[in-house]
């Protein structure tokens, strides 16, 4: 099975792709589409909605599985990740992909076995999962892989 994972957000988003093979996930592509911090909203959205349809088309994946949001403090920064969030489940459903939604409490739980997990020890896991020798970097791009992890790992046996 193929995964695409997506940590959703307006200046960088991140993706990362896998292949589940008899439950050994393997790094396929990982990255980020990066927006300029003083472009249009539409502007952006448009280049977030380019980028994954693109990465879609490359990569092939099966299935989507994306980040659910989580607010915060700061309900501006909320408004714009829940507006890219959408675009990216837009170019999913377009690339006629199911789309599987988690929150960072169930990708922090599935991967370190705890829900309030930092950001480091899943960063740590997905390295280890993915049999990879670095933390794959950024941050947005190792939680794009968490969230396709965690796919595999609650899907296992499904």
């Amino acid at each position: 099975m193929r995964i695409i994972g997506i940590d959703p957000g307006t200046g960088i988003l991140g993706f990362g792709v896998v292949d589940v093979v008899r439950g050994k996930a393997k790094m396929v592509t990982a990255g980020v589409i990066t927006t300029p911090a003083h472009t249009p909203i539409d502007v952006r959205l448009e280049d977030i909605y380019d980028g994954l349809t693109e990465i879609i088309a490359e990569t092939k994946p099966e299935i989507m599985s994306i980040e659910k949001l989580f607010f915060g403090q700061n309900v501006t920064t909320a408004m714009s990740v829940a507006q890219a969030r959408g675009v990216a489940m837009l170019a999913g459903r377009k690339g006629a992909l199911p789309i599987a939604e988690y929150t960072p409490m169930q990708i922090k739980q599935t991967l370190t076995g705890y829900g309030k997990a930092d950001k480091k020890q899943v960063q740590e896991m997905v390295r280890i999962h993915l049999g990879l020798t670095e933390t794959p970097k950024p941050d947005d791009c190792a939680d794009a892989l968490a969230a396709a992890i965690t796919h595999s790992m609650m899907t296992r046996g499904h």
